[in-house]
């Protein structure tokens, strides 16, 4: 497969994917569980969970490599968090949230010959991923491989979630944005957060999200009715570098075997979405 190809293939392969990884943020049984451990209930176990594979990182760590959360908002919770609960213990727990809801929204499904298909070819899809400049996805890569294919789905989905992840912020680096001007640029494509929403996730007040847009104004990437054609032009070459290097995966698995697990995945990200994975809010999966 070309290297063309490959990166054709970076954001569908994606789309048909990330969701079965995510799906563990937004589950009904999450807080109970860090809760059960010793977690506040709220956003720490969010980020308590996804930055437990570093170890008990600073707060400085955790907002570096989630990027576009206001730093202040992570200080809040992180390193309080390992006060309460170890990161094995997060770690073990939120293993623990992928089986429950796994196998609530699949039932009979969870042991299917298509779900196992999957599992193989994701985990597969893996092995030519390397850290270098990936710190959210070498911390994950160090953990053990689930036996159960259900878990072992939802681990690949993991890696090639925050491989691409950690792409992405390379590029936005390179495209000379900041957290803040990260997810407001790509609130303003209309394809993720509304405003309000973003700012309150992310922990922007107005006067912080005033004052980076009209910083993106001054250098021509924003106007009155929203993206300039300077911005718009600004987010299209991000994503195009966020698929550019997001391809060693693909290269490996090949077109045909690329296109069957777009196939299964997307498949299987239906059939959870169908029974309540997310709210109907959230299900666009916005990054920055």
């Amino acid at each position: 497969m070309t290297d063309d190809f490959a990166v054709a293939l970076s954001a569908r392969a994606h789309r048909a994917t990330e969701s079965l990884h995510s799906l563990v943020y937004f589950a009904p049984e999450a807080q109970a569980q860090y809760v059960d451990i010793g977690l506040r209930p709220g956003s720490m176990p969010y980020f308590a969970s996804r930055s437990a594979a570093m170890g008990a990182v600073c707060a400085g760590v955790t907002a570096a490599t989630f990027y576009n959360f206001n730093p202040a908002m992570v200080a809040k919770h992180i390193p309080r968090a390992w006060t309460l609960a170890s990161p094995a213990e997060v770690l073990a727990a939120r293993l623990r949230i992928a089986d429950s809801v796994l196998r609530r929204l699949l039932g009979e499904g969870l042991g299917s010959a298509e779900l196992t298909e999957l599992a193989q070819l994701a985990r597969e899809a893996t092995e030519p991923l390397a850290p270098e400049g990936r710190p959210l996805y070498a911390a994950h890569a160090t953990l053990d491989w689930p036996d159960e294919p259900h878990l072992a789905l939802w681990h690949a989905a993991t890696l090639l979630r925050e491989y691409r992840g950690d792409g992405h912020l390379a590029a936005l680096l390179r495209a000379g944005l900041s957290g803040i001007e990260a997810i407001i640029t790509h609130t303003a494509t209309g394809r993720g957060f509304t405003v309000e929403s973003a700012k309150k996730i992310r922990g922007w007040s107005d006067q912080q999200w005033d004052a980076a847009t009209e910083a993106l104004r001054s250098r021509g990437l924003m106007d009155a009715d929203g993206l300039s054609a300077a911005g718009v032009a600004l987010r299209e070459s991000i994503e195009a570098d966020t698929d550019r290097l997001d391809t060693a995966a693909w290269r490996h698995l090949g077109e045909d075997r690329t296109v069957r697990l777009i196939e299964l995945g997307k498949r299987l990200t239906r059939a959870v979405v169908a029974h309540g994975a997310f709210p109907p809010e959230v299900f666009a999966g916005p990054h920055a």
